[in-house]
């Protein structure tokens, strides 16, 4: 396959532009000027006339709960997204109980307290009024906070008497009895009790993942991991028909579990291989639980929900490492941050010299706040900053109200890169959108889709080039998964993974970058989008 009479961005410095890409197999043979590649054409071989479109290594999404966007889109759950109201988050239910048979579980996801005009925490009693014959879940944007019924308290054994659970809060109100939100583990006393898919299903609904994200020009993704995803993505795997390159992490409660079997962080192949350990050491911005320093503005004492004790974090990290297991640790406030360096630092003190190293560097999720002081840790003690570009302009004026001048050092990945620190870029879909080029808008203007807040964006000085924020998407992603040998550039003797947009990233307006979209999508050396083998329809 060849592409030519392009304008094609190697991300390799040593040849960062090329017109032409020839393919053979699912790897690149090689890169250079239309005159130099077309005698590489052969008999039975395809050329696409790529027309000055832009070509870029496939895109990869180092943090994308793919198997829960997967789902969410086969089961048509309630997307309460940018809903602006509660009562309006209401009606979406009332309207879904109608289709959904009594005693059945409603689902949906998106809600969003600090867009509405009363910012307080909805409660059991405002859906009690439309779905008193179904149980009610319902996450909100940042997927820490779940909006229950009283249905679904009552099935869940939820009183005035339940304590909270570890890491978790059942949120009372004046008289102590449950409102209907649960933060952060408290959520799973609901979660255990809602049917889960099983393999079967979560293949089918995988399958339209995969295609959506082929869409969209994605090649690869880094999924937090749940055991019915992985089982499906091996099913998909030992048929032929995995269309991404996953990195697949293991959840903390499977932490004994995988050092028992002896498994090792980047076990597998190049289509799907083992991540570290997930954990989570804080909440989220939105319902005000990421764990802070300082208490929240405004507040007193608001210091948000450390879900792990700084001994819990020592102790997993500690013995992940020593059964070569790397870690892949949420943490959104500067605590929180904080605690996992500390545990990060305090393992690797742990290690005799000789002893056994994780194959995959160690990694901090989200990273959306940090203390001065704890900036340079990042690249000293190894560990990649895995963020999400897109929640800049989505949290700005929430994280201005609650952070205040704190601000200066979060969502800081012009801060974060300039350390010296390896940076991997996602969309922590489906929290918000799959499509990785509002994420490149997001890192290069940190504006919103109206140009709020203006022409320099948020705190400017945290802006990046669109080549840094395309190599956060590319290269840095490979570098996560310990795979820059294979892929994440356009190089000769790597995976065949290609994206082409419609418009040139790196020569038009940055705003106009939204206006931008995929026009072909090459997964191992083939066409998968606008579908395989397509070529026969395109421009030659």
């Amino acid at each position: 396959l060849l592409l030519f009479n392009g304008r094609i961005y190697t991300m390799e410095p040593a040849q960062p532009r090329a017109e032409a890409l020839a393919i053979a197999g699912n790897r690149i043979l090689a890169v250079g000027s239309d005159a130099e590649l077309r005698p590489l054409l052969g008999p039975g071989g395809s050329a696409v006339d790529l027309e000055g479109q832009a070509v870029i290594p496939g895109l990869i999404d180092a943090h994308v709960h793919f198997g829960w966007f997967s789902w969410a889109l086969h089961q048509g759950e309630i997307d309460l997204d940018n809903v602006p109201t509660k009562a309006e988050a209401v009606a979406r239910v009332a309207s879904q109980t109608h289709k959904v048979p009594a005693g059945q579980w409603i689902q949906g996801a998106g809600w969003n307290k600090n867009i509405w005009p009363d910012p307080s925490f909805p409660c059991a009693a405002d859906l009690d009024a439309v779905s008193r014959d179904h149980p009610v879940a319902l996450e909100d944007k940042s997927h820490h906070a779940t909006w229950v019924n009283s249905r679904a308290l009552e099935l869940a054994g939820i009183t005035a008497a339940s304590e909270d659970p570890p890491g978790g809060e059942i949120v009372r109100d004046a008289g102590g009895q449950p409102t209907g939100i649960l933060l952060e583990t408290a959520a799973q006393l609901v979660h255990k009790l809602i049917p889960e898919a099983d393999v079967a299903q979560m293949v089918e609904a995988l399958s339209k993942g995969i295609s959506e994200a082929h869409r969209l020009g994605l090649t690869g993704v880094h999924d937090p991991g749940h055991s019915v995803v992985l089982a499906a993505l091996q099913a998909l795997r030992a048929r032929g028909e995995l269309g991404l390159r996953a990195l697949v992490h293991i959840p903390a409660g499977d932490l004994d579990a995988a050092l028992a079997l002896g498994l090792r962080s980047g076990l597998g192949d190049e289509y799907l291989r083992i991540g570290g350990i997930k954990l989570f050491a804080d909440g989220a911005l939105g319902p005000q639980s990421a764990h802070m320093l300082a208490p929240y503005e405004g507040t007193a004492d608001t210091l948000g929900i450390p879900t792990l004790t700084a001994g819990e974090l020592r102790d997993m990290v500690r013995r992940a490492r020593v059964g070569g297991l790397s870690i892949a640790a949420h943490a959104i406030g500067d605590a929180a941050n904080r605690c996992v360096l500390d545990a990060i630092e305090y393992a690797q003190s742990q290690i005799p010299a000789g002893g056994h190293l994780p194959f995959l560097p160690d990694r901090i999720e989200h990273v959306q706040l940090l203390h001065p002081d704890d900036l340079p840790r990042l690249a000293s003690l190894g560990v990649v900053a895995s963020m999400q570009p897109i929640h800049a302009p989505s949290d700005m004026e929430m994280a201005e109200r609650h952070w205040g001048r704190r601000c200066d050092l979060s969502y800081a990945w012009r801060s974060v890169l300039d350390s010296g620190a390896h940076l991997a870029f996602g969309s922590d879909c489906p929290v918000e959108t799959l499509d990785p080029l509002p994420g490149i808008h997001a890192a290069v203007t940190r504006r919103s889709r109206d140009g709020s807040p203006g022409p320099e964006g948020w705190i400017p000085a945290q802006r990046l080039t669109v080549t840094e924020a395309v190599h956060a998407y590319t290269m840095g992603a490979a570098q996560a998964s310990g795979e820059a040998h294979l892929k994440g550039s356009l190089s000769p003797g790597k995976l065949a993974d290609v994206t082409v947009l419609s418009r040139d990233l790196f020569t038009i307006e940055p705003m106009e970058i939204l206006d931008s979209r995929v026009t072909m999508t090459i997964f191992d050396g083939q066409i998968v989008f606008p579908g395989a083998g397509m070529e026969a329809s395109l421009p030659k």
